[in-house]
């Protein structure tokens, strides 16, 4: 288990002094990255070998979120490996030990050579140990999306929004849905216990993004899709 302790910055709350989802989610993914850059296989690694991890899907559950100056300790695993497949988990703690929030993420390894799915490298692998998968209820990867549903504001992707590999941060699609929502959706951010994302494609600068929101029995599922109705991610929040 890799973990690192940090405090809630002011910056990383919403109007009400907590941290916002897409902040836990930050915390999840710096915990990824730190884990790499220290194992020694981080993002020059990667770069070299012309090679990048991609994330497919989130499954995150959250029990509270923590305010502003709380001490979170973050830890991740890496318990699982099945061809160009990685899988992980994610915990925050507070200071006591109470868990805040938990996850589990897929990521892909793509050649940038050819855009293609590639089997990690021995050289990668040996560098980690595989650990026992979290004990949690793991929902399925993909979303089931029905017709219909209601037309949201589009959104245009700035250069604020894409990360290094000139993509679209898989964390801004979940503030894309977060800011998506109106008050008479079924879920808000105040009540959400459950947050899944699916990435299809990826969205770069330029691209506009037409959320389309369907509402059920206490879950909302945004689509965030092309002007053809093509979905670049899928973000399904599920109400307490």
């Amino acid at each position: 288990m890799y973990s690192y302790k940090a405090r809630v910055r002011y910056s990383e709350t919403d109007e009400n002094l907590f941290l916002t989802p897409v902040g836990l989610l930050n915390y999840f993914q710096d915990c990824c990255s730190f884990h790499s850059e220290d194992v020694g296989v981080g993002v020059e690694f990667h770069k070299e070998r012309k090679l990048v991890w991609v994330i497919s899907s989130w499954q995150i559950i959250i029990n509270r979120y923590p305010t502003l100056a709380e001490y979170i300790t973050t830890n991740t695993k890496l318990y699982d490996y099945k061809g160009c497949f990685a899988f992980r988990n994610f915990s925050m703690l507070d200071e006591n030990g109470e868990v805040l929030a938990y996850a589990n993420a897929q990521y892909t390894l793509i050649s940038t050579e050819n855009n293609m799915p590639k089997n990690p490298i021995n050289e990668m692998k040996e560098k980690y140990v595989i650990e026992e998968r979290l004990d949690m209820e793991y929902a399925p990867r993909k979303i089931v999306v029905t017709e219909g549903g209601e037309k949201r504001t589009p959104i245009e992707i700035k250069a604020h929004h894409l990360d290094t590999n000139n993509h679209v941060n898989n964390g801004q699609y979940i503030r894309f849905a977060f800011d998506t929502l109106k008050a008479k959706d079924q879920v808000l951010k105040e009540n959400v216990l459950q947050i899944r994302a699916q990435y299809k494609k990826a969205a770069v600068l330029g691209n506009t993004l037409y959320p389309r929101v369907i509402n059920g029995e206490n879950i909302v599922i945004i689509s965030l899709e092309d002007a053809k109705g093509t979905p670049y991610a899928i973000v399904e929040l599920k109400g307490k």
